[in-house]
């Protein structure tokens, strides 16, 4: 059974280099650019399965594409693992600060091809608890669709991504794991 937790909301501060993460914690930003009507963020974590993470944030395809640099011990979990791909809307009617709104639903690529769909339970409950209505759960169901469409048609997320004429490039000097140590 999901966790049901309300929908997590995320900010994108441009002018402050920073994104407050959906715990409200405010996380220092190495790198923001637009490109193509796409923000592009990276910046270090300190989470214990992940040291750094790279995001590309499309508002016309409510997505948000993530690269998570896993820890040694970590990838040995997820070997596969390419993308996780957040189906949320994407506000950017404030240039200097972005939001995402999450819409529960996430799908995973993973190399060889393999997709997953996750959290369709969260979008039920989210839907019954009325942390969303229909006009948002509909979205993110056309969102899912369209992505899962687009890859499967397309042959991966970069080709479709193309096809929108989005990027999807990703910094060339990630920090090492050692420079980015786990909360204890």
């Amino acid at each position: 059974m999901a966790d049901l937790h309300p929908v997590k909301l995320e900010s994108f501060q441009i002018a402050e280099q920073v994104n407050v993460d959906p715990k409200g914690f405010t996380r220092p930003v190495d790198q923001f650019s637009i490109q193509r009507g796409a923000l592009y963020m990276a910046r270090p974590a300190d989470h214990p399965r992940f040291h750094y993470l790279e995001s590309w944030l499309y508002p016309s395809l409510d997505i948000r594409v993530t690269w998570f640099h896993f820890r040694e011990q970590a990838r040995k979990d997820v070997p596969t693992q390419e993308m996780y791909v957040d189906i949320a809307t994407v506000d950017n009617s404030d240039p200097d600060n972005w939001t995402t709104r999450d819409l529960y639903i996430d799908v995973v690529t993973h190399r060889g091809g393999r997709l997953e769909v996750l959290d369709l339970d969260e979008l039920g409950l989210a839907l019954a608890a009325g942390h969303i209505d229909a006009e948002e759960g509909n979205r993110a169901l056309h969102a899912t669709q369209q992505l899962l469409d687009g890859i499967n048609t397309h042959g991966n997320l970069h080709s479709w991504l193309s096809r929108h004429d989005y990027p999807l490039a990703w910094h060339q000097d990630i920090p090492h794991e050692s420079d980015h140590p786990p909360k204890p």
